[in-house]
């Protein structure tokens, strides 16, 4: 899949306290990109801040060559970029590793995200609506805050929520939702905290149901070179950034 490096104009900012969604616009046409792919995005501006951030994608235009990330401000370098102004140019290297799995038409497909690991999971819905395929959506938080763009995520399957403290929907956690014994699905997939994935993923081996998880490893050039995000496989160790970040659970060895 072909890869660019860009300067994108951020076009619309949407603040949600800790997080902040950016639009960005490219004077140029975007490549394909797979729901599950991330970007590389160049933080100008931060003395502490060497490395490029890597950042899902949580939507993309293609007809305005617009790219939507989705961002929690969770150190300097992502404090920073949630800091830009409209009419700034960020520059990104994307679109990066490899994406979801897509389902056949007529399967079951269950969405599970957990806190800003929602954020991918707003693209790959989009898409299969596209491709005739209406995906039910299972989001959990520690509070209703976290819940994100809930309404838009409604829009696109029938969505379940949990939240720690009870705030909205059930009380728990995603795999505690009464969702699992009222409903049957033939693929599963996910994106979250890391024990967030692996409780998920273990409630899919018990019920024998195929699952793919995307991984949140920490990365530095996101190209498999610097083997910052290794993680270990039934193959061996991989880098999340070049293999990943979606892995089916049956290769991870959780």
């Amino acid at each position: 899949m072909t890869k660019q490096i860009a300067d994108f104009k951020l076009v619309e900012k949407r603040d949600f306290g800790r997080s902040v969604l950016l639009r960005l616009r490219s004077e140029q046409a975007l490549p394909d990109i797979a729901p599950g792919q991330f970007v590389q995005v160049r933080v100008d501006g931060s003395p502490s801040t060497y490395l490029r951030r890597p950042i899902s994608i949580h939507d993309v235009d293609f007809q305005q060559n617009k790219i939507t990330l989705l961002v929690q401000q969770v150190g300097e370098g992502t404090r920073h970029l949630a800091a830009a102004n409209l009419g700034d140019l960020i520059n990104m290297v994307f679109p990066l590793g490899n994406g979801f799995t897509l389902p056949e038409k007529g399967e079951n497909v269950l969405l599970v995200g957990g806190g800003i690991g929602i954020a991918p999971l707003f693209y790959f819905a989009k898409v299969l609506n596209d491709k005739g395929i209406k995906p039910t959506l299972l989001l959990g938080g520690k509070t209703e805050s976290d819940l994100l763009r809930l309404a838009d995520y409604q829009q696109l399957g029938e969505t379940f929520v949990t939240t720690e403290d009870g705030s909205i929907g059930e009380k728990g956690f995603v795999t505690m939702h009464s969702v699992w014994q009222k409903q049957s699905f033939d693929k599963i997939y996910v994106c979250g905290p890391k024990p967030m994935m692996k409780a998920v993923a273990k409630l899919a081996a018990e019920k024998g149901v195929w699952c793919e998880v995307s991984l949140e490893n920490l990365m530095a050039c996101g190209l498999g070179a610097c083997l910052c995000c290794v993680e270990d496989t039934e193959e061996g160790n991989v880098c999340v950034c070049k293999e990943g970040p979606v892995f089916n659970t049956r290769r991870l060895k959780w």
